[in-house]
């Protein structure tokens, strides 16, 4: 069963493509195969019957009678990023010592690339895949559900959850944070963000703080939107110079990130802009830099490496579920977040 209590479709098979595009079963294996010689229009037939029913290439067939891959599969936006970083290696710990693997993919925070690679693993049928965020284009999704093996969104409170969750509401966690800056007295609070809803996260932080604002009964919003998601240090301390041009009295600045937020003081420092003085900045993300910044940043604390290792620990539950024939229910598990004040406020 789906999580919402829908019976899940059955795996589409090459037969199932066969039967739309009116070809025989070779005809689709050629066509799917490097080095098969089809017409252009067949091909094109089968192609979008392959799109039409999720259809993915199983690369192991033959090969794995017992139907088990022997590795897991997970998606996270960056290894740049050292909450996302955190989450890798709490997966990678999860799983050493099983008798699974671990194939790692980056997204870049763009949802078209996290389609080409899930459907690129799920060509290699792994035995469970872990996805960060809760937003994932049709085709992702439908090739999520018609896979028929454990997923765990991660990082995120999805509407509608694909199967299992482990994660938290950004739009929350930066909803306490400006509750939190009003009960230290400040009234006039800016926010920087990304140019774009790339970053979905960034996204429900922004709406997170819009809320907030509406919620205090605040000024208007005061929404600076810079630079491509993830927004460098670069970009948080252009971004800090735009909001203050455009509203002198705004008094704090909630940054998309800690690294935005690192830019920004870095950025007043160079202007002779006193922080918390003249504006007090709050990042995101606890990462090392806001512990090391001079003055420290106010920041939201997530354990991503926590995140990582529980939502690893849940796939290789529903992954030893599926073998006994005794699958888990899909399962929604709420990973705390900190607001931790520090002097930049």
């Amino acid at each position: 069963m789906h999580p919402a209590g829908k019976p899940r479709r059955s795996q589409p098979t090459m037969a199932d493509v066969a039967e739309r595009a009116g070809v025989s079963t070779m005809t689709v294996s050629r066509a799917l195969r490097k080095g098969g010689s089809i017409a252009a229009e067949t091909q094109r037939r089968i192609i979008a019957a392959v799109d039409e029913l999720g259809y993915v290439l199983d690369q192991t067939a033959g090969t794995l009678s017992s139907k088990r891959s022997g590795f897991i599969a997970a998606l996270i936006p960056s290894i740049n990023n050292s909450n996302f970083s955190d989450t890798a290696r709490g997966v990678t710990e999860a799983v050493e010592g099983r008798d699974l693997q671990l194939l790692l993919g980056y997204t870049d925070y763009l949802v078209q690339k996290e389609e080409r690679l899930v459907e690129s693993m799920l060509r290699r049928r792994p035995e469970g895949i872990i996805v960060t965020g809760g937003r994932h284009t049709e085709r992702t999704r439908r090739l999520l559900l018609d896979a028929d093996i454990p997923v765990v969104e991660t990082w995120d409170i999805p509407a509608d959850p694909v199967g299992h969750v482990v994660g938290f509401s950004n739009a929350d966690a930066a909803g306490k944070l400006v509750h939190d800056l009003h009960a230290r007295g400040y009234r006039n609070i800016g926010f920087i963000g990304g140019s774009s809803n790339r970053d979905t996260r960034g996204a429900d932080r922004r709406l997170g703080y819009t809320r907030a604002i509406a919620e205090l009964g605040l000024p208007r919003s005061r929404v600076i939107s810079f630079g491509k998601p993830p927004i460098s240090m670069e970009q948080g301390g252009q971004a800090i110079v735009h909001l203050i041009s455009q509203w002198p009295d705004v008094d704090a600045a909630v940054c998309v990130s800690d690294l935005s937020a690192f830019g920004a003081v870095m950025e007043c420092h160079r202007r002779g802009w006193s922080v918390p003085g003249r504006i007090g900045i709050a990042g995101f993300g606890d990462f090392e830099v806001s512990r090391c910044c001079h003055p420290r940043i106010t920041t939201v604390s997530i354990d991503g490496f926590g995140i990582g290792h529980a939502a690893a620990e849940l796939l290789l539950r529903a992954i030893e579920g599926r073998r006994r024939q005794t699958p888990i229910a899909p399962e929604v598990m709420l990973v705390p977040f900190h607001v931790i004040q520090r002097e930049s406020t």
